[in-house]
Order: structure tokens, then C-alpha cells, then sequence
């Protein structure tokens, strides 16, 4: 079975991280919802839905389990700028992007959180508007910036706008770990056109 971890912080936009999580789970993936928080599973999100998490990410990491398949980092502020500040997940996630595993971002972490790992290095990519030049790092992927695309895959990275491509983005991540047959049935059961 396939493993997807979903990292959550506080301030995550919560159609960013619920969706990816109900569809991989409708593909039959093993997803481990994983909040940042270091004392606690909770976390709230932009508009105020708590989320119980099924593990913390320093308990996860202690538990030195196997790279997951796909990774995906959700955006929302200020859940982007939590998530990229926790040194031990850009480390996870430069990890996963060396053993060629999937990354999956959207809205601002792919600006935010991936442009502070080596994830975005001579690949496409997309973010939320005006996100690429939110800082330093950034800027040194600015090149692969594709404006207004809603997903981009290049590689082992897959990466959207925002919260309208939330359903899209699933999808892409369905479609690169289970393939399109599954990516089909999981639309057709979901009543996508």
C-alpha cells in the first residue's frame, strides 16, 4: 500500500489539507495526517476548523519509519510560513526529493516551504499569485515559475495555485502514485466531470 503523509500547522487553509487527504484515501493510499506543532496533534486552521492529527511530526520522525511515497504540504497563512520555519520538515522533505519520492505542494508552500529545499531546483512549478517573490529563496526558482497554471507536474513535484485547485491537485497526486485507471474510478466516484 502506498503511504502519503499531509503536514498541518497552524493557520493551514483547510480545503488545501482535507482535500488531499479524502481523495487519496478514496484511491486507498495510507495517509498520515502529521501536525507540526511539537506538543500537540491539534491544529487550527485559517478559518477555525481544528483538526485532531493523527501524529506529531518530532513523534513520527522518532518512530524512524520508512520514506512515504508522496508528501504533501498544504498552504494558507500563516500555515505556510509555520510550516516552512520547522527545520525538521525541510530536512524530511529534502530527503524524500533526493530519493526521487513525491512532493506535492500548493498556494503559497511551494514559494514558501519547497523554495527552502533543494524540491524546486530545475523543475516547473506553480504558487499562489505574487507568492514567487516572497522572499530570497524563492527568487532563485523564480525561473520555473509557471504564472497562472493551476498544476504543474515536473518530475517527482507537483504543485497548484491555490484553494480552487484543490480538487485538481488531488487528482495529479492520484494520478502520479496510483495511476490513471485509479484516478478515473476515484472521479467517476466522487461525481467529478
Amino acid at each position: 500500500m502506498y503511504k502519503a503523509l499531509v503536514f498541518f500547522s497552524e493557520g493551514f487553509e483547510e480545503i488545501e489539507a482535507v482535500s488531499p487527504v479524502d481523495y487519496l484515501r478514496r484511491a486507498g493510499l495510507e495517509v498520515t495526517i502529521v501536525s507540526v506543532n511539537l506538543d500537540s496533534p491539534y491544529v487550527t486552521g485559517a478559518h477555525g476548523i481544528k483538526v485532531y492529527a493523527d501524529i506529531t511530526l518530532s513523534d513520527y520522525l522518532n518512530k524512524n519509519e520508512s520514506l512515504p511515497d508522496v508528501v504533501v504540504i498544504p498552504g494558507g497563512m500563516p500555515g505556510a510560513t509555520n510550516l516552512a520555519s520547522c527545520k525538521e520538515l525541510l530536512e524530511l522533505i529534502n530527503k524524500i526529493n533526493d530519493e526521487n519520492k513525491t512532493i506535492a505542494a500548493l498556494c503559497a508552500s511551494p514559494a514558501v516551504v519547497l523554495a527552502k529545499t533543494n524540491a524546486l531546483k530545475e523543475k516547473a512549478w506553480t504558487c499562489y499569485p505574487n507568492m514567487e517573490n516572497f522572499d530570497e529563496f524563492s527568487k532563485a526558482y523564480i525561473s520555473g515559475h509557471k504564472k497562472n497554471e493551476r498544476v504543474v507536474t515536473d518530475k517527482n513535484v507537483i504543485t497548484a495555485f491555490g484553494p480552487g485547485a484543490a480538487e485538481e491537485f488531488s487528482m495529479a497526486i492520484v494520478e502520479k502514485i496510483c495511476g490513471k485507471d485509479t484516478k478515473e474510478k476515484v472521479k467517476e466516484a466522487s461525481m467529478q466531470r
